[in-house]
């Protein structure tokens, strides 16, 4: 577990401090200015050349520093993966944990700590494979935490084998004669599991990038945010059609709460409800063009438009699908102990280790 600099400040014991609305209420605050380099550790970054993994952590480096948050008061939780290394180059706490569980244990600290901002890292295939159960726990219960999704499409870690998010056909080192499994689309499943926010973007987008991270970072309760992130090595060009200037605007369909969803290089065609209740296309012109609302309870339309993604990218949303309140796990938990407590006083914990029946072994 990394620390946070050279300060030599740990974590603080209590929520006390100056706080900012929504997610970050609780934390303490720092009067000092902070720039990208006070988040970089002396750590050599170790990814492959060309990674799209080193555009997100310049990406994070440089948005914490507006937080306004203590360093020691930020931590970064990891399961395995090629992403999971983000917490030895963050500067602030770090936990490079067990492959699939980075949700359980940082909803453990989450829950515990309300003066913590914890962010997971994790991949398509930690959090997906192995780690499914885990990720759809988290969502569900609305632990004050933001979940980091990097999707490659991939194992890159382990050589290139398919992983979870891999598309039906793909040929790989584990599937010579091509994949026969139908990919997740992380997006629907955090929406099935009742996620509070849900939102995706791409490595090489920085803007877009960093104002949806600003958005989960003010968002109360658990945020996704699925990450399209290119494995230059084992699966390069995944995301093609969704970077290349010549294609980008005709495929992609960027969410904007409370506006039009129009896209096209001239903002031409729009999506409309279909017969089938999905989506269709059409001129951005007609009448019943849908207006994208992030803020609606039902996360049905938000789950329709996450079936518009295919491995093809056709027509391809990225922003925020869902941002919603609704009280978090952890401030409920509190909120029975502090009625426990009053009604029949502070618990003794060795007393309950040796009630009912006990054996002492000598």
């Amino acid at each position: 577990m990394n620390d946070a600099g050279t300060n030599g400040s740990g974590p603080s014991e209590n929520g006390s401090g100056n706080g900012v609305a929504g997610g970050l209420a609780l934390i303490p605050r720092t009067d000092a200015k902070q720039t990208a380099k006070d988040f970089k550790t002396d750590q050599e970054v170790r990814w492959c050349p060309g990674c799209g993994d080193y555009a997100i952590l310049a990406a994070v480096q440089s948005f914490l520093p507006e937080l306004g948050l203590r360093r020691e008061n930020i931590v970064f939780v990891s399961g395995i993966g090629c992403s999971s290394r983000f917490p030895y180059y963050m500067n602030t706490y770090g936990f490079h944990s067990i492959h699939g569980r980075a949700p359980a244990i940082a909803t453990g600290l989450a829950a515990a700590r309300p003066d913590l901002s914890v962010w997971v890292v994790t991949g398509d295939g930690d959090a997906l494979s192995i780690g499914g159960n885990h990720l759809i726990h988290a969502l569900r219960r609305n632990i004050n935490l933001k979940i980091l999704l990097f999707n490659n499409r991939i194992y890159g870690l382990t050589k290139g084998q398919y992983s979870p998010t891999s598309e039906v056909g793909k040929i790989t080192k584990s599937t010579p004669m091509g994949s026969l499994d139908s990919p997740f689309n992380p997006i629907s499943l955090a929406l099935g599991a009742e996620a509070s926010f849900v939102a995706r973007t791409l490595d090489s987008d920085r803007k877009h990038l960093q104002s949806v991270l600003r958005a989960a970072t003010e968002h109360k309760g658990t945020a996704l945010v699925e990450i399209y992130q290119n494995c230059n090595i084992f699966n390069d060009g995944a995301f093609e059609p969704l970077k290349d200037p010549a294609v980008r605007d005709e495929v992609t369909i960027k969410l904007e709460h409370g506006q039009p969803i129009v896209f096209g290089a001239d903002h031409e065609k729009g999506l409309r409800r279909s017969a089938a209740g999905g989506f269709e296309i059409a001129s951005a012109s007609s009448p019943d063009i849908v207006v994208h609302d992030a803020h609606n309870p039902d996360p049905s339309q938000a789950f329709a438009l996450s079936r518009l993604d295919s491995p093809g990218f056709e027509h391809t949303p990225i922003g925020i699908f869902r941002q919603v309140s609704r009280p978090t796990y952890d401030e409920l938990m509190r909120e029975q102990i502090d009625e426990a407590v009053a009604q029949q006083g502070e618990g003794d914990l060795a007393a309950l280790l040796g009630s009912g029946d006990t054996w002492l072994i000598d």
